[in-house]
């Protein structure tokens, strides 16, 4: 226990710091922060699995040690901490991105190595590792399966919407409408009418289709996702600079090559940051396809839930916040990367 008393003194030095360099102004007391905060989050880890070592030598070996608020709260502030020293220190996205990132890079070493493995989270995992492996396939199915049909949908609709503007106001009244019911209502709303399609067309079932599971949460999700990205497509379509299409015209270009060369490259940074909202947003309400059977980390969620059992909670609901921040991030990276900020 000496070496916990000595690391808990280490934690606790360094957030000290933390607060007395908050107090100065200036670019190296940010850069302090960031690098005290930086390194208090894989202490903060390491003391934990330190702790849970010793906690399971000396007890049962069917005890468990779980993180408590305290130590939640802290490593919440750690990255609250962080984020801002690096919003404060670079205005460029792609060294933000950089920074934020290289933050996991020792919490991820001590998960490699084994440090965190008698936590009673790690030991859930373990134990249900291949239940864990669905759940993320399954998510990611219902990720990826509701941007494919979403762009294929949004697109063109988004496109004859700029082409039409006499269109917008009721279709967007449609899809606002659509965006306001709630999940678990729309959910429910297609239960019934997929389930009489699967039993008047039997080769509808053996594909797959029935009021329940993938099939309704897909439906659902694509009709979520509509209003963002075709907001996104035709918002960026009527931001391009008449100019640039009066001098692409003066060049000879037809209007199929100004769409293609000119009108969508300077619609991309639009459409991407809608796809990034869309995104997000399908990660989070995928949690609650699983109320229809559709799986997913909203399984684990809802298992845990009706069973008292917070770590298999927290199984579900801390890969599905690791799975938004990682998505987030790879559409900010793919907006720097886009902006041309990597060159300057």
């Amino acid at each position: 226990m000496a070496g916990l008393a000595v690391a808990g003194g280490g934690q606790a030095a360094v957030a000290l710091l933390i607060a007395l360099l908050s107090w100065r102004s200036g670019r190296l007391p940010l850069l302090l922060i960031f690098l005290l905060a930086d390194l208090l989050l894989p202490l903060l880890l390491w003391g934990a699995g330190r702790a849970a070592v010793q906690l399971a030598q000396s007890g049962s070996l069917l005890a468990r040690t779980s993180p408590g608020s305290g130590l939640w709260l802290a490593l919440a502030l750690c990255l609250l901490i962080a984020s801002d020293a690096v919003r404060r220190l670079t205005s460029r996205a792609l060294w933000r991105w950089l920074l934020n990132a290289q933050i996991w890079l020792l919490p991820a070493l001590l998960l490699g190595l084994g440090a965190l493995n008698d936590l009673s989270l790690l030991k859930e995992y373990f134990n249900r590792r291949d239940v864990f492996d669905d759940a993320l396939s399954q998510h990611l199915l219902l990720l990826f399966g509701t941007l494919l049909p979403g762009l294929l949908i949004g697109l063109p609709v988004g496109v004859w919407l700029w082409r039409y503007p006499c269109w917008q106001s009721p279709v967007f009244a449609v899809l606002n409408v659509i965006q306001t019911v709630p999940s678990v209502a729309l959910f429910g709303l297609l239960i019934a009418p997929l389930a009489g399609l699967a039993r008047e067309f039997p080769s509808l079932a053996q594909i797959g289709v029935s009021g329940t599971g993938m099939t309704p949460a897909l439906i659902a999700l694509v009709l979520y996702a509509l209003l963002p990205l075709v907001r996104g497509v035709t918002t960026g379509l009527q931001q391009v600079p008449r100019e640039a299409l009066e001098s692409a015209a003066a060049m000879g270009m037809s209007g199929g090559q100004r769409f293609r060369q000119i009108q969508l490259p300077l619609a991309l940074p639009v459409l991407l940051r809608s796809l990034r909202v869309v995104s997000v947003q399908t990660v989070g309400m995928a949690v609650v396809a699983a109320l229809i059977g559709a799986g997913g980390f909203g399984a684990l969620v809802f298992q845990g839930l009706l069973s008292s059992a917070l770590d298999l909670v927290l199984l579900g609901v801390i890969p599905t916040i690791a799975l938004a921040v990682v998505v987030d991030a790879l559409f900010a990276l793919w907006g720097a990367l886009l902006k041309g900020e990597a060159g300057d």
